[in-house]
């Protein structure tokens, strides 16, 4: 309700502000607006991966796998996690059969499984990141997942690329999504444990 609240009141002034008058231009900013914008600014930030996750619609089929694999109330945790997030196009990429028979309840743990391979422990920023696979060199910076399992990161051009287990490769093609939870980084394909 106090996110709702903050939300409604900033909207507001915003309409009013662009309604009024330019009558003069003032760039000072009193302490107390500069902590309120900040503090709504926090607040906006403050959804847990799952949350943030929810709110963008790039995301619809990873939150319903989430959901499907009985993975959000744990993703809503402390964490903190560095989520490799698979887009819908991603998720497309997947034959629909396989999809279909992963969402399922015969599915779940198998789902569990895909989903928490592309979970890291800790709060890995993109600049973290790639520091990390220039210090490890040509054969890349191996990444231990949530399920056990590893990744291989490696720089290709200016893109950070993720190669599972199978050899399958993602591309990173946003980085640095906050939560308050961890760090979101979207890939365009779905990643596969052994």
């Amino acid at each position: 309700m106090k996110k709702l609240t903050i939300a409604l009141a900033s909207a507001a002034t915003l309409a009013l502000a662009a309604c009024g008058s330019p009558a003069e231009e003032d760039t000072t900013m009193t302490e107390d607006t500069a902590m309120a914008d900040q503090m709504a600014n926090d607040d906006m930030a403050a959804g847990t991966v799952v949350e943030v996750a929810q709110g963008n619609p790039d995301f619809s089929t990873l939150v319903s796998a989430v959901t499907s694999a009985d993975l959000a109330t744990t993703l809503s945790g402390t964490g903190p996690y560095t989520v490799f997030a698979p887009t819908n196009a991603a998720f497309e990429k997947v034959p629909q059969e396989t999809r279909d028979e992963l969402m399922s309840p015969a599915g779940q743990q198998d789902l569990a499984n895909i989903l928490t391979y592309h979970v890291v422990e800790g709060n890995v920023d993109a600049a973290t990141l790639t520091q990390a696979i220039q210090d490890a060199g040509a054969d890349g910076y191996t990444i231990n997942t949530v399920n056990g399992a590893t990744l291989t990161a490696m720089m290709d051009g200016d893109n950070v690329v993720l190669r599972d287990a199978a050899g399958n490769t993602a591309i990173v093609t946003q980085t640095d999504v906050e939560a308050s939870n961890g760090v979101i980084h979207a890939i365009d394909t779905v990643l596969m444990p052994e």
